[in-house]
């Protein structure tokens, strides 16, 4: 006969016919896995993010939310549903932050160097056009006008959609980079908009993003799309690809 499961172990998981799930440490909401956050012990004692699900040890888990992680410092939630002394960081909120903005940068980077990137307004505005643009990346800190006009080409994109008869499809604009940040992960001088083709790569970028705005705006931006960013349908007296 088994024997049951220690109490904290019961508290933080739950293991269902369609895969686990777990519960957060503030609100006991059940959810799957990639709704969460893990944390394990680290060897000095301190609380460790563990982002990739993977770093050995007890986890105890809270929701994506960035204001979930401030409450359950507040409340010494990990401490209570570890029993066992452990430091808390102060700023463990912003390091996760921080930890999920970098994640999301060397996936941009790998994005990069599998050829699905393309830099600059007119290749951005092109790729647009052609329908085949997964999403479009603008630097936080990069001018007005230059955002106008991106903004601009996704609407003719949407407009001649509409025309052709097909499903809108939002475009989504990914700005959680500043310049510099985008330069680094480009390995380019000046980057202000870039265009990310479809691929692998790409959609790994774009999971570390939805996962950062989506603790970033207490688990709710960044849906899924609802459709793949791919090439409709091409006029087959036309060269030019219907977006």
């Amino acid at each position: 006969m088994k024997s049951a499961a220690p109490r904290g172990e019961r508290e933080t998981r739950l293991d269902r016919k369609d895969g686990p799930e777990r519960s957060c440490v503030v609100t006991r909401t059940v959810k799957s896995p990639d709704d969460l956050i893990r944390f394990v012990v680290g060897p000095d004692g301190s609380l460790v993010p563990d982002l990739r699900r993977k770093l050995p040890g007890r986890g105890v888990w809270a929701s994506l939310s960035a204001a979930t992680v401030t409450e359950a410092i507040k409340r010494r939630a990990f401490e209570r549903s570890l029993k066992t002394k452990v430091f808390v960081s102060p700023d463990l909120a912003a390091m996760i932050d921080g930890l999920m903005l970098k994640d999301a940068q060397q996936a941009l980077s790998m994005a990069n160097k599998a050829g699905l990137v393309q830099a600059g307004f007119a290749k951005v505005e092109a790729m647009i056009g052609s329908g085949r643009c997964a999403a479009v990346i603008a630097a936080s800190d990069g001018a007005e006008d230059g955002h106008r006009k991106i903004g601009q080409a996704l609407r003719r994109a949407e407009f001649a959609r509409e025309e052709a008869g097909l499903k809108p499809r939002k475009v989504p604009v990914v700005a959680i980079f500043a310049g510099e940040d985008l330069e680094l992960a480009l390995g380019k001088a000046h980057v202000i908009h870039a265009a990310l083709a479809p691929g692998p790569a790409a959609e790994g970028f774009l999971s570390r993003w939805r996962r950062l705005v989506r603790y970033r705006t207490d688990d709710a931006g960044a849906v899924e799309p609802d459709e793949p960013a791919v090439a409709d349908s091409v006029d087959p007296d036309s060269d030019t690809t219907i977006p």
